[in-house]
């Protein structure tokens, strides 16, 4: 497919002849999103280091931007992680830099990204700012909260300004008002940059604020789309359950799915 972003032909992936992903297929058209649910070790990481070539298929093919990665070298990899933003599990911010050389580090380590070192300063401090958190430049991660953290962490994702954006569990560990205040940095990322945006979470409130609500440039803040119980377009699920996709669809679907497996992540009223 042209405008396919990132796709999935029965891609399994093993560990010790485990497989933690097993015969996944999937699509992801350029300027969709995919929130991908699912338990502890059902594979959802493991689907997303998959996606950008830092874990290889055992069997199955992976297609990035088109391009055919499973067997690409590191090497060959470089210029198409560059236009991929990903925010790791827990941030995975370097404690030994300050928060504007973390930020500043894939603008000066990705060597298709060219950005010329007089500009670094400005694009940093215009991401830190993004997430509402420039005051914090010349700080050490360990002097900032976990939600901080998350920000810092998304700032990174997003500095190059990349087509893809993964998140692997945003709001993992953290209370709900700080877990909701980060679904809106990524909310208005995906609606301010345009990118294609995947994110691996445990928490069907997330996949709502992405479903439900859009970002607002005259009023800086999160509107409910308009309609009643009204939903995005571009946006599914897809639920992992022991390295296996049991289900692809939207938010309508996921809600009348009678799989008690399915049902326990969807919020019923």
């Amino acid at each position: 497919m042209p405008d396919s972003v990132l796709r999935f032909e029965r891609v399994t992936v093993s560990f010790d002849g485990n497989p933690a992903i097993e015969d996944v297929s999937f699509d992801i058209p350029a300027g969709e999103s995919r929130i991908v649910l699912g338990a502890a070790a059902s594979g959802k990481s493991v689907l997303l280091k998959t996606a950008i070539g830092l874990l290889r298929p055992d069997h199955g093919r992976v297609f990035l931007f088109g391009q055919d990665i499973t067997g690409l070298k590191v090497r060959e990899l470089s210029d198409l992680r560059a236009r991929i933003g990903m925010l790791f599990q827990e941030s995975a911010l370097f404690d030994s830099l300050t928060i504007e050389e973390n930020v500043a580090y894939p603008l000066e380590n990705q060597r298709s990204i060219r950005c010329p070192a007089e500009e670094v300063h400005a694009r940093v401090e215009e991401s830190l700012r993004f997430v509402e958190l420039e005051h914090t430049l010349e700080k050490f991660p360990s002097e900032l909260s976990g939600g901080m953290r998350r920000r810092v962490g998304i700032a990174r994702a997003n500095v190059t300004e990349p087509d893809v954006v993964l998140y692997d569990s945003p709001t993992a560990g953290l209370d709900p008002i700080t877990a909701n205040n980060i679904m809106a940095l990524i909310v208005k990322e995906r609606d301010v940059r345009k990118a294609t945006t995947v994110m691996v979470t445990q928490r069907f409130q997330d996949g709502q604020i992405m479903t439900k609500y859009r970002y607002d440039p005259r009023s800086q803040s999160l509107e409910r789309a308009s309609g009643n119980g009204a939903s995005i377009a571009g946006i599914r699920f897809l639920v992992m359950k022991e390295g296996r996709l049991v289900f692809e669809g939207a938010e309508e679907e996921l809600e009348k799915s009678t799989d008690p497996y399915i049902s326990k992540f969807v919020l019923r009223h």
